[in-house]
């Protein structure tokens, strides 16, 4: 998915690494105490675990706080967090999906709320912007791996329904039920993938110039560094010649 790869690249010159890693880790920490305690906390048994933990690892986050976080589940410290998913809109119509983790849902509904309103956007129903977007399973590997075409026949015979490779990386999707068998097929011909997960992937996206860019880059900024929020995704598309004057 184009606008993951350069999601990543603009978080890079924009020199938040230090800031992001940090909340990440928290953000990441949070996901596997809360699917630990919600089945197994063995990842082999518990397929939400397991992808938690993957991605904890892509991360680098540190094998002791992955432990860490697990055991909180396990010792009766752990809070109970409630999932609810925020939808709305920000500049230029882009549609942005918020997925927050709470202890306190009215201060993460007023967060949420305030920070929509602060950067031009609009927060509304649940179900007004999801409805543009397909939930699915997105596994990622290493570019140079293999070749696209080769990718592309092992990912269909996987169960994969779309795979979009460059150099960099392959992204494979599949349905989100299908997210552990497609994961695990294609790691046994290929290695352990960088990523595997769920995602919300546009149908459809808008193409931002500079203004426009700035405003939908600030208004996400400020939904992330909230520490409520676990994932924020939006369904625009900024160029690389618009990317390289941010």
């Amino acid at each position: 998915m184009a606008g993951h790869s350069k999601w990543a690249n603009i978080q890079h010159r924009k020199g938040r690494q230090d800031a992001v890693r940090s909340k990440l880790f928290s953000k990441l920490s949070k996901e596997i105490t809360v699917a630990a305690k919600m089945g197994e906390p063995d990842p082999e048994k518990n397929p939400r675990l397991r992808l938690a933990v993957k991605e904890a690892k892509t991360n680098s986050v540190p094998k002791d706080v992955i432990e860490r976080a697990i055991k909180k589940s396990e010792s009766g410290d752990a809070q109970d967090y409630d999932e609810i998913r925020y939808e709305g809109y920000g500049t230029g119509g882009v549609a942005v999906i918020v997925e927050t983790m709470t202890d306190n849902r009215n201060r993460t509904a007023s967060n949420v709320r305030s920070i929509f309103s602060k950067f031009g956007g609009n927060l509304g129903e649940t179900g007004s912007v999801s409805f543009m977007f397909d939930r699915v399973g997105l596994i990622t590997f290493p570019g140079g791996i293999t070749g696209a075409d080769e990718m592309l026949e092992a990912a269909i015979e996987s169960g994969a329904i779309d795979v979009e490779s460059s150099q960099e990386e392959h992204n494979i999707f599949c349905t989100d039920d299908d997210l552990n068998n497609v994961s695990n097929a294609l790691e046994l011909q290929f290695g352990e993938s960088m990523s595997s997960k769920l995602i919300w992937r546009p149908q459809t996206t808008t193409e931002l110039g500079l203004e426009e860019a700035e405003k939908i880059l600030k208004l996400i900024d400020a939904l992330e560094d909230d520490d409520d929020v676990q994932n924020v995704t939006a369904n625009f598309n900024i160029s690389e010649e618009t990317l390289n004057l941010l």
